[in-house]
């Protein structure tokens, strides 16, 4: 695990647990939410979350292995597996499942094989239908201004994009085993559409986008509820990739408003 992720566990004071393969959060107590990242996403993406909604839920945050598993398993498949074994070992039966742009993918993949198990689905900027995929294998990536604007390109206001999050993201891309996965990552997703798949998602579900994503623009989310027979859409203004960070009260409201009306 990283060391930064760590420390930023510690600092938040979440309940950080590490066996064997797993590493998660697991903090609250009440229905289970679990949460997942996307391809550059990390637990500074869902710390507003974690902290909303512990108060009423056992918050589960897997720490996807996306830059440790071999390249045959890095694949929105093998994410979705390691999930499930990681619910299996928590003897987790059902869940509420939010995920952000690959970690929506994940849940769908997931979820397709075990309808079941999801209470309910939140998908935000998902991956699964249509993206701008920033997985084109960074022909800039050592410019470190190149990676500034493509992590830029991903809100709707650049400041979100501060200097510790593009630092991330150019180390990321500047390590040629993690950018390797990253591109097999990316292309994975693009191979594995569910647009045949989703109708069979008749858990309550609900779509929650930012209506200035420029990676799943605002007619992806149209589309998943158009496809979800018991879905809903909700957007949020001014808002780009990832709501639950660059509008986490806007984001935290919506949300429990859906799993409350359950």
């Amino acid at each position: 695990m990283e060391k930064k992720a760590l420390e930023m566990a510690q600092n938040g004071g979440f309940n950080l647990i590490q066996e064997g393969e797993f590493t998660y959060i697991d903090q609250g107590e009440g229905d289970v939410l679990i949460l997942l990242h996307g391809l550059f996403g990390a637990l500074s993406n869902f710390h507003e979350v974690i902290n909303h909604f512990k108060k009423d839920f056992r918050i589960i945050f897997p720490f996807l292995p996306l830059y440790s598993l071999s390249l045959k398993k890095s694949t929105v498949r093998g994410m979705a597996d390691h999930v499930g074994q990681l619910l299996d070992q928590l003897s987790i039966e059902r869940a509420h499942f939010l995920g952000n742009s690959l970690g929506g993918h994940i849940a769908l993949v997931y979820g397709k094989e075990n309808l079941n198990r999801l209470q309910s689905l939140t998908l935000t900027g998902s991956s699964g239908l249509f993206e701008n995929a920033m997985g084109d294998g960074y022909p800039n990536r050592e410019s470190y201004e190149y990676i500034k604007s493509k992590t830029e390109y991903t809100f709707y206001d650049p400041k979100t994009a501060t200097k510790e999050l593009v630092d991330e993201v150019y180390e990321t891309v500047n390590n040629r085993g993690k950018v390797i996965r990253i591109i097999t990552m990316a292309k994975s997703a693009i191979r594995h559409n569910m647009r045949d798949e989703l109708g069979a998602f008749t858990m309550p579900a609900k779509m929650i986008w930012g209506s200035d994503d420029r990676i799943t623009p605002p007619f992806v989310g149209e589309e998943f509820n158009n496809l979800m027979p018991n879905s809903s859409l909700s957007f949020i203004d001014e808002c780009g990739h990832a709501p639950m960070m660059e509008k986490p009260q806007e984001f935290n409201k919506i949300l429990m408003d859906f799993l409350t009306s359950l």
